[in-house]
């Protein structure tokens, strides 16, 4: 197993884990919430970037309306920064579907209308700096397979002409996945990790023949280690407020870091660190999975890219950490 092969994704060929690009957007704002990690130094962004090159990652997941397109910005000028050659095996994915004002960095709705696609497009492909995107995916704004089928549409002519090379879905309801199954698609992103997945994008993943692309690989930073009940992040973190996870909330966390401890000597086996044996229980969970953790300097960036030498966690260890974990309401579903 090596970073820079077996993970396939549609026709090609890429690392076994990637790089999420969420909190190398900075601050912005959706639904009048912070939905930033804070404060970020561009020059240190793409120097992380160039790390996890140098590391053997080939995947950079990125979504227009992270920072309010700044995250696709960074990512456009660490790619051009680097030799043709090399550019050329890096795999941009990116996402659709959220309005936004640069300037202002406020998120201000959805449109997944076919004018409202191919504008994002248009942005994406300015921002990153690039003729076409190479894994386009549908990050919100259709709820039913009726309007899936509208987005599949334009996304199938994007495809002809030359603007998208493959695309796939971030919303991870079934129904949808159905729909982009249809077409050509080649991916769906769910979020996975050791407290949890949904079992049912799995298996129908496995139908469409879709490779799954793991956000929440790490729990937003809580499977590395470095917060507990005194160290969490700052009020301003979106991860401090935010509907859809729970790892820092007030009454919340202690359950979370109970879990955690009683899964650490598992993760941590044969000399991992404990983030490498989250990422390492996801290659044992499904060969599907291609982990998209979060990273903001070169440090974490080469400390993930260093799990892969260390490959799956064994079959023991991870039917253990499932029964260990059994009570986590993210094991539920």
């Amino acid at each position: 197993m090596t970073a820079t092969a077996g993970k396939r994704l549609g026709g090609r060929s890429t690392s076994a884990l990637g790089v999420g690009c969420w909190a190398i957007g900075g601050p912005w704002e959706y639904a009048g919430r912070p939905a930033g990690w804070g404060e970020v130094d561009d020059e240190v962004s793409i120097r992380m970037i160039h790390a996890a090159v140098d590391g053997g990652i080939r995947l950079l997941d990125t979504a227009d309306v992270y920072g309010a397109g700044h995250s696709e910005v960074v990512v456009g000028e660490a790619l051009r920064q680097l030799p043709a050659s090399v550019r050329g095996e890096v795999i941009v994915a990116t996402k659709f579907g959220n309005l936004f004002d640069e300037q202002t960095r406020v998120a201000t709705g959805q449109d997944v209308t076919p004018a409202g696609i191919r504008a994002a497009c248009e942005g994406s492909l300015r921002r990153l700096g690039v003729e076409a995107l190479d894994l386009y995916q549908m990050h919100g704004g259709a709820d039913t397979a009726a309007e899936a089928e509208d987005v599949v549409a334009t996304l199938e002519q994007l495809v002809a002409e030359g603007k998208v090379k493959d695309f796939g879905t971030s919303v991870d309801d079934p129904a949808i996945i159905a729909v982009f199954g249809k077409s050509t698609a080649i991916s769906v992103q769910s979020q996975l990790n050791v407290f949890g997945h949904n079992p049912e994008v799995l298996k129908a993943a496995h139908e469409q023949d879709f490779a799954v692309l793991a956000r929440t690989p790490l729990a937003m930073g809580l499977l590395t280690g470095k917060y507990d009940l005194s160290n969490r992040p700052s009020e301003s973190d979106v991860r401090r407020d935010t509907p859809w996870w729970t790892y820092f909330d007030d009454d919340a966390m202690a359950d979370w870091l109970r879990r955690l401890e009683a899964v650490r000597e598992l993760l941590t086996t044969d000399g991992r660190s404990l983030t490498q044996g989250a990422l390492a229980y996801l290659w044992a969970l499904d060969p599907v999975i291609i982990p998209l953790p979060g990273a903001r300097t070169p440090e974490q960036v080469t400390e993930h890219a260093a799990a892969v030498a260390f490959g799956p966690l064994a079959d023991s260890a991870r039917d253990e950490i499932d029964v260990l974990l059994a009570d986590s309401p993210e094991r539920s579903r």
